[in-house]
């Protein structure tokens, strides 16, 4: 559904501003210091009602200035239908979740199902490029555009969509700790309380990025509410191998072999050399792996939201321009300096584009915000 109406979407605004494209730069890093995220802190420890209290407190107004963008696009009687129905699925969502749900909705004093509903969208409408390579020294970094607001309001007067804009007030990274001590990292949206971007030092780095399928989220929402619990939300299934998960194999073989709710990309890079792979995910199964093999000369991976088997579509092709980017540095630059560049380049930063980050198991997360000057694509 949502690849039928990116189509159609896509064809207004090509018609009006095309896909824009640049050479590849080399200019913009490192980036000004005031777009890099803050930090705050999850204790784990804390009961899940009250875990986030102390981080989204202070950002309690622009999440729900958010929250109303989201609402103000659906119609008031579908609203009041899924304020119910969001409230009754709240209750059969696993533990943590339900709780530090519940718990965030209580301090952004909103109902509980539009929380529920703040949530799913990130199941539902994220569009990202993620990239995994090695160095020569088998030295891995993982990075990621995180692209979100498509469809959810734009503003004509400045070129912008509205969801994005008011997104880049309230992501942060999040230091997830027990015991006072870091147990996994983050960068993401406060109030969100799955994971889409994450490092788990000194083990692995994981990404999700949405993957247009005519299954859709929706196929297994409706399973989910039908009855069938089996499956994972795609946000908390990250959160779960950051939890449970204590090596790239285990993760690897959490992500390969739960049933999911919506199909996915999942990019997971290790800490040794070859430890990098795409994962593509059907509700049911694994469709198809992409793995780094450095004797084959394959030293990088690039996923945008489509098969890596398909050539993605002329109205969203960041793939191409991304992997010519990425060719042009060469194995011998790559580092914090090259990723950034290339997601720097349009079309992969684009209207949509709310951070970027760099990840590695040694140094962990770094992060920052992202915007695309016009001219720029909408996505």
């Amino acid at each position: 559904m949502v690849k039928i109406i990116l189509l159609l979407t896509s064809l207004l605004f090509t018609c009006c501003y095309g896909q824009v494209v640049e050479n590849c730069r080399t200019d913009t890093f490192p980036p000004p210091d005031d777009t890099k995220l803050s930090t705050v802190v999850v204790n784990l420890d804390m009961a899940p009602e009250h875990r986030w209290d102390e981080a989204i407190t202070p950002y309690k107004n622009d999440i729900v200035n958010l929250i109303d963008t989201i609402t103000d696009n659906v119609n008031k009687y579908v609203l009041e239908v899924a304020d119910i129905t969001f409230d009754l699925l709240l209750q059969t969502l696993p533990a943590p979740y339900q709780a530090e749900i519940k718990g965030v909705a209580k301090v952004l004093g909103l109902p509980e199902g539009q929380v529920v509903l703040y949530n799913i969208f990130y199941e539902l409408f994220t569009v990202c490029t993620s990239i995994i390579e090695e160095d020569p020294k088998g030295q891995l970094y993982h990075a990621r555009n995180l692209d979100f607001g498509l469809f959810l309001g734009w503003d004509n007067s400045n070129d912008t969509w509205l969801m994005s804009e008011r997104l880049r007030k309230i992501v942060v990274n999040i230091d997830f700790q027990r015991d006072g001590k870091t147990v996994y990292q983050s960068a993401s949206f406060l109030g969100y309380v799955g994971l889409l971007t994450a490092v788990k030092q000194p083990l692995f780095t994981l990404t999700i990025n949405e993957r247009f399928n005519k299954e859709g989220g929706f196929i297994g929402i409706y399973r989910w509410i039908l009855g069938n619990r089996n499956a994972a939300w795609m946000g908390f299934l990250t959160r779960d191998v950051m939890e449970k998960a204590n090596s790239y194999s285990e993760a690897k073989h959490m992500l390969m072999t739960q049933e999911l709710l919506a199909p996915a990309y999942y990019i997971l890079g290790g800490n040794s050399t070859g430890e990098g792979v795409i994962i593509t995910r059907g509700l049911d199964s694994v469709e198809d792996v992409q793995e780094l093999n450095i004797t084959s000369g394959r030293w990088f991976l690039l996923q945008t939201n489509y098969d890596p088997s398909e050539k993605p579509p002329f109205y969203d092709d960041r793939r191409t321009p991304g992997n010519i980017c990425v060719k042009q540095w060469g194995q011998q630059n790559v580092g914090h300096k090259s990723l950034f560049n290339v997601l720097s380049t349009k079309p992969n930063l684009n209207k949509l584009t709310v951070y970027s980050t760099v990840m590695t198991v040694r140094e962990g997360i770094e992060s920052w915000l992202q915007e695309c000057k016009s001219p720029c694509t909408p996505w």
